[in-house]
């Protein structure tokens, strides 16, 4: 599995694919002076789900922004509740 980040401008998409085509997408926003980063939709396509890619999307997308000394903002409801139940993001999690 591979993770691709094309950002433009102040929004990205991040897409993770395997060896022959896309398994799933996360698409941001970045509010620059705000320091934070906005997950704006999940997607992972019907033959890949249940297998936790979303998971592995939220967490590239968490990773991002740690490099860059963003918090995150889980506006997509699917980004939220994966992130409500991960232990290691109280330095990145913003409720609101």
């Amino acid at each position: 599995m591979k993770f691709e980040n094309s950002k433009s401008g102040n929004g990205g998409v991040i897409t993770l694919n395997n060896e022959t085509k896309e398994v799933g997408r996360l698409t941001y926003t970045i509010f620059p002076e705000d320091s934070k980063l906005v997950i704006s939709f999940v997607l992972v396509h019907r033959e890949f789900e249940g297998r936790g890619m979303g998971k592995y999307l939220v967490e590239e997308a968490i990773k991002f922004a740690r490099e860059n000394n963003w918090k995150v903002y889980p506006h997509c409801s699917y980004a939220r509740a994966v992130m409500r139940r991960m232990n290691d993001v109280e330095d990145v999690l913003l409720e609101r």
